[in-house]
Formats: C-alpha cells, structure tokens, sequence
C-alpha cells in the first residue's frame, strides 16, 4: 500500500510540474521534456492499479460531494424555500409544502412532454408552486439558450408564463422571428425586450441556474424536484399525484 501511494505521490508531482508552465503563462504551449514524458508513462504502465484506484476514489469523492449537496439542497428547500427560489418565476402560493421545481429545455422534446402534464397538474392543484429554472443545453438544442434569454426578458415585463406557454407551443419554430412575434402578441415593449434579452443580466441569471443543476448533477432534462423527491424526463401525472402533500 505504501509502495503503491509513494509511486502515486511521484505521478501526481511529475504531473503537477509539468502543469506549471500552463498555469503561470496562460498562453503559453505546454512543453513537456521527453525523459519527463517517459518516466510518466513508464510509471503508468507499470502501476496502472494506482492509477485506477486514484480515479476511483476521486469519483467517489465527487458523489459523496453531490450527495452531500443534494441533501443541503433539499433541507433548504423545506425551511427556506425562496432562498432556494431566489429570483425565478414561481407561479401559485408560495408555501413550504407543495413547491415544484422544473429544471428545463425549450427545445427539449422531453420537456415539452412534461410541459403537457405539468399544465394539467398545476391547473388541478392551486396549492402548488411552480418554480423555472433554466437549463439549456446548448451542446444538442441551438435555440435553447436563446429562447432562455428570450423567456427572461419577458419575464422582466411580467409576461414569462404566457412566454413560456407561447415557446412549448411552438417549439418546432423556435428562433429569432418567433421570439420577436410571441413579444409582440404578448404586446410586450419590444425594445426594452431586446435590451434585456441580449443583456449580461439575462447570462448571469440563466449561469445561475445551470450551476445549481450541476451541482444537483442534473445531466439531462426535464427534471422535477417536488416535495423531497426527483423525477426525471416525461414525469407521469400520477408521479406528481402521488408526491402531492395534503
């Protein structure tokens, strides 16, 4: 055991010191010796179990971390919930019970499934709260970010929600014509639209979001968080009754 910590503790040092040059000349090109590159991979090949067990034990780290979050996260939902809500749109009561929070894509397909169900639900149980957070995920769905953006503008003129109804509906026409054309429907103030969407508020507020569903380790969308439970994808309706508290 010690043998295999001391050749790890030797790896990490070869490493970290070819690291330097990076880490103090941010523009400069790494260079790395080739008698430095073969002692690393020497070291490699013959002790390739510390090495596996070094990214194991950092993976279980990272899990025992988000667990760890996950439950901070949930135990500040029930005793402080707006803290956790901060300033998304939340539509209903806000109370300590019964508060839905969507962690969504408007160009998800999956969400807008979700989109579906969780309309009937909230329209059944008025003692819900219904919280956005947003998600984009830039990597597959190109309009998500936008449309994020353009969903809060309207937010900052008080019209998210018929925003929101308006993108899940027409989500297969997402882009910048349909973002002007639901501002105007909505008889929103087009210019200060504009201004919003396009502003650095709009980056910060949609980062906030999408850091605190990495923390979580939200992966993909949709995903609900409901009274101390997590539900991924196209939630059934029965899911959501099920959860509901009295």
């Amino acid at each position: 055991m010690k043998k295999g910590l001391n050749v790890l503790m030797a790896l990490l040092l070869i490493i970290g010191l070819t690291w330097i040059p990076i880490i103090s000349v941010p523009s400069a090109q790494a260079v790395v010796e080739p008698e430095l590159e073969k002692t690393v991979l020497d070291i490699i090949r013959q002790h390739p179990e510390v090495l596996i067990e070094s990214v194991q034990a950092y993976q279980k780290q990272q899990q025992e971390q988000q667990q760890k979050f996950i439950q901070s996260f949930v135990s500040e939902l029930r005793s402080h919930p707006q803290t956790i809500i901060a300033d998304s749109p939340t539509t209903g009561p806000l109370t300590a019970n019964n508060i839905l929070i969507e962690f969504s894509d408007f160009q998800c397909p999956y969400c807008k499934q979700a989109y579906e169900t969780i309309k009937e639900f909230i329209a059944a149980h008025d003692q819900v709260t219904l919280v956005y957070k947003h998600f984009p995920l830039s990597s597959i769905h190109p309009q998500a970010m936008a449309a994020a953006k353009a969903s809060w503008a309207a937010g900052q003129q008080g019209k998210f929600w018929p925003y929101y109804d308006a993108l899940f509906q027409q989500q297969e026409n997402l882009g910048n014509q349909l973002y002007l054309d639901i501002a105007k429907n909505l008889n929103l103030n087009i210019n200060q639209f504009e201004r919003d969407r396009h502003s650095q508020q709009a980056n910060i507020t949609i980062a906030k979001d999408m850091e605190l569903a990495r923390k979580i380790g939200i992966q993909g969308t949709p995903l609900f968080v409901f009274n101390e439970q997590f539900f991924s994808g196209a939630v059934p309706l029965s899911t959501l009754e099920a959860a509901l508290l009295p």
